[in-house]
């Protein structure tokens, strides 16, 4: 009434994906829509820095890996650097060990970051699609270089 108000975070058009606490995933995800992920990802999650992709890691949930999405919300563990073009929410049990980078950022009193937070005006213009295929490059090389020991 007395001024403009937000529009609170709802989901992103499209699907919703949900790793549930009994999953453990191995290997990158490339994704539209929502994710929520309760159990395991061992990999990078990637979506389209223009899109209203959002990833949710839940209180139990756990994600080794960069990630890649606009929107953000943590509540669970995550190492590896996170790469939030629009908004990124670390709620109160939230715990990243890796670089933050963003560019609008809500912090609840008990979220941690072992990290940096790094603010970016502008989103990053890398789509997912050439983050996947770096990723796919650097697990080729990986493999080469074990495969000649």
């Amino acid at each position: 009434m007395w001024g403009k108000k937000e529009k609170a975070m709802g989901f992103a058009t499209g699907g919703t994906t949900l790793i549930s606490k009994s999953t453990e995933l191995l290997g990158d995800i490339n994704f539209d829509g929502n994710l929520e992920i309760e159990g395991r990802v061992k990999g990078n999650i990637f979506a389209d820095a223009g899109s209203d992709a959002r990833v949710r890691i839940m209180e139990k949930g756990f994600v080794e890996g960069e990630i890649r999405v606009p929107t953000v919300v943590v509540n669970g563990s995550v190492t590896g650097d996170v790469y939030a073009a629009k908004h990124i929410e670390l709620a109160a049990k939230a715990t990243v060990d890796g670089n933050v980078h963003y560019n609008m950022i809500e912090m609840v009193k008990g979220a941690q970051v072992n990290g940096s937070l790094v603010f970016s005006e502008k989103s990053d213009k890398t789509d997912a699609k050439n983050a996947f295929e770096r990723a796919e490059a650097a697990d080729i090389d990986s493999d080469m270089e074990l495969a000649s020991t």
